[in-house]
């Protein structure tokens, strides 16, 4: 399940988290957006108790997605230990995500 992020809850959930976290920055209108969020969704389950995983509206949480430079949507964090270790801008296929995600395990 993908736990939805915003300004007021981003460093308790996703900075602080014991286990690798993946942030799917998007929005309502964003076409791209609308492919990876299923993807996204898919991979909350086939990750889980390895990952967090969850979603960051950028319209409604405009001070985090300025917080880490996001300019562009979908972006995906992938954050370690509170600290950014890889990133995937634009809509890809869910492999090339996951293939992401097992590197940093």
């Amino acid at each position: 399940m993908t736990i939805k992020v915003d300004d007021t809850n981003f460093e308790e959930i996703v900075l602080k988290s014991d286990k690798p976290v993946l942030v799917d920055f998007w929005a309502e209108w964003c076409g791209p957006c609308r492919m990876v969020g299923p993807i996204v969704d898919e991979l909350a389950q086939d990750f889980d108790g390895k990952f967090v995983v969850t979603k960051v509206d950028v319209d409604a949480s405009p001070a985090t997605a300025a917080k880490f430079g996001i300019r562009n949507i979908p972006t995906i964090l992938f954050i370690k230990d509170g600290e950014i270790v890889d990133k995937q801008v634009g809509a890809v296929p869910k492999t090339a995500i996951a293939e992401k995600m097992n590197a940093i395990l």
